[in-house]
């Protein structure tokens, strides 16, 4: 398929969230954008540790992580980040990396996000079944 990057847009939610009752002016709002790799192989959002601490998220705890190469780690998880892909946003937590490292949107936040990668374009798609929203499963008795 090759390699898919996309721009995303990031922030703090509790910034967004402080802004949102006027205890933060909208201008403090902590952001960053950045160009991160689609990997649908992984499961979560990867955040190198020099846009974690742009953002001001605490960590939330240690999550064991399996790489590709078969080697277990242990990683330092945060919370509370807004990301906002092809004008869709989640509130989502993210495995942190050491600074410098490609981030990797996983299948979590695509599902979430009901975001479709083309392998002809190479392109993160919005699902052209749910153009307006997002449209998510719930495998559950209504």
């Amino acid at each position: 398929m090759g390699r898919v990057m996309q721009p995303i847009k990031l922030r703090n939610s509790l910034d967004v969230t402080q802004a949102g009752m006027g205890d933060l002016p909208v201008e403090a709002i902590r952001s960053i954008e950045i160009t991160a790799l689609v990997d649908t192989g992984a499961t979560m959002l990867v955040l190198p540790a020099d846009v974690v601490a742009a953002l001001g998220v605490p960590p939330q705890g240690v999550r064991r992580v399996r790489y590709a190469s078969g080697e277990v780690a242990e990683r330092t998880w945060v919370g509370n980040i807004e990301m906002e892909i092809l004008g869709r946003k989640a509130i989502c937590s993210a495995i942190v990396e050491k600074a410098g490292t490609t981030a990797l949107i996983g299948q979590i936040p695509l599902e979430e996000l009901d975001l479709l990668v083309d392998p002809k374009s190479r392109e993160l798609r919005v699902n052209p079944e749910s153009p307006e929203v997002p449209l998510l499963d719930l495998l559950t008795a209504a």
